[in-house]
């Protein structure tokens, strides 16, 4: 009876449906701000008597870390405990550096279906190079207490759509705005590199369904059209950047350029000041972005990468880069063998490539990454290496190698006590430090479970 008055009444329906909602946003608004009150404040700890991997240099099996206003101050053997400090007895556990993930769009994507209001990852259009991930980043998305909870503490934000997204971020998982998270706003510009059939083996299927045959012809064309799009405007920003240069040295006689923000964000990028990131799977992609990248002296980094085994040795030779997110995928192609992609890595490895291990995820799953390197790990990558490719590898491939990915003095404390193999879904987290601070280890499925652990 009530419903039927109220279906009667759109105006008081309505008005109770955001009153709910309202509702519910204040839970979830008050959760975050117990989290953050929760979280410590960047002091002075000593985390004593533990196990530390530094992964830059050997295992130290008894020793200490030294924490001082967010960064590593000491960490050996026989480190003295500075007075005043708070001392965290790690008997039996291990210290490693925070992992890294350099592939993801976390804090772009709530809810990846039936909420469209939570997904802000891409924009209209097909080239966007102004358009910043840290600007959308949500810092207090659900997915940021978990992604923690399993040692992650630092990932690349992504954009994804159209050929350019956009730039990437560098971010700290811990801060109650994108800037107090970032580590760099701007750290990389993300292509999809045109390829032929652009939508893969699902546009295909899908075309087979309806009984349509792929026309190859086609399909090459528009790819050559896309890629000198690409091309076309990438000069545009090298011209802009001269015009503008030009201005600067003599501007009573050289007219003011107009200003063009699309051309004004790439130009770091045209000069090589900072990397581009490819998305490239396939054997003929990856060695069209290779060509491209030489033409337009770009400084390229690979990202899936699936069959960039196969050019491994061209990879090698060039100093590209190569980030891998499609450790736990099904091959490519039916008749390839089902531990292709596990053993991706260790033919990498083998082959000098330069890379690291990812999730490739948009958020739910980012926490994952160490299970991603684990799997390569069983496959033939060594164990140091797989610890490498989630920690130091993407610190250096994204250039933030000075500040975290190890254990080492100077740099940022981004560090997991673990009383375990941290790539073994066994181990746990003990504790947390991210920017120097203890993280509490709460999320949402902390949360849930200490909810519901009592029900009847």
């Amino acid at each position: 009876m009530i419903m039927k008055k109220l279906a009667a009444n759109p105006i008081k329906l309505s008005v109770i449906v955001l009153a709910f909602a309202a509702a519910i946003g204040a839970q979830q608004l008050n959760r975050v701000v117990v989290e953050r009150v929760k979280t410590g404040p960047q002091g002075l700890y000593a985390i004593k008597n533990a196990r530390i991997v530094t992964v830059a240099g050997p295992v130290i099996e008894r020793g200490t870390v030294v924490i001082r206003d967010g960064k590593i101050e000491a960490v050996g053997a026989n480190v003295s405990i500075p007075a005043g400090a708070q001392e965290i007895d790690a008997s039996g556990l291990t210290v490693y550096p925070g992992m890294i993930d350099a592939g993801t769009s976390l804090g772009l994507v709530e809810v990846p279906t039936g909420a469209p209001g939570t997904v802000d990852l891409s924009e209209i259009g097909d080239m966007n190079p102004n358009a910043q991930a840290i600007i959308a980043i949500n810092p207090h998305s659900a997915h940021v207490g978990v992604t923690r909870f399993n040692g992650v503490t630092t990932v690349a934000t992504l954009p994804r759509g159209g050929i350019i997204a956009g730039q990437a971020a560098i971010i700290n998982l811990d801060g109650t705005t994108q800037w107090e998270m970032a580590l760099v706003p701007a750290a990389a510009l993300v292509i999809d590199f045109p390829r032929v059939g652009g939508g893969g083996r699902a546009e295909f299927a899908f075309m087979q369904a309806q009984q349509r045959q792929p026309d190859l012809t086609e399909a090459i064309r528009a790819r050559d059209q896309q890629v000198e799009r690409l091309r076309k405007l990438l000069r545009d920003a090298e011209a802009y950047a001269r015009a503008q240069e030009a201005y600067a040295r003599d501007n009573r006689n050289v007219p003011r350029p107009d200003r063009n923000v699309v051309l004004e964000a790439l130009v770091p990028y045209v000069r090589g000041e900072r990397p581009v990131i490819f998305r490239a799977d396939r054997e003929q992609e990856i060695r069209a972005v290779i060509r491209f990248a030489e033409e337009m002296k770009l400084k390229p980094i690979i990202l899936g990468g699936n069959d960039a085994w196969k050019v491994a040795s061209l990879l090698h030779e060039k100093n590209i880069p190569v980030i891998l997110d499609g450790v736990l995928d099904l091959p490519m192609r039916e008749d390839d063998p089902y531990d292709l992609l596990f053993e991706n890595a260790a033919k990498l490895q083998k082959a000098g490539v330069r890379f690291c291990i990812s999730t490739g995820d948009t958020g739910a799953h980012v926490r994952d990454l160490p299970y991603h390197a684990g799997m390569a790990a069983a496959f033939g990558l060594p164990k140091d290496e797989a610890l490498k490719a989630v920690t130091l590898y993407p610190a250096q491939i994204l250039g933030i190698a000075d500040r975290v990915g190890s254990i080492e003095p100077g740099k940022i404390a981004n560090l997991v006590v673990a009383d375990g193999d941290l790539l073994e879904p066994r181990t746990n987290i003990r504790y947390l430090f991210i920017n120097g601070k203890q993280i509490p280890l709460v999320s949402r499925h902390t949360e849930l479970y200490d909810q519901f652990k009592d029900r009847p």
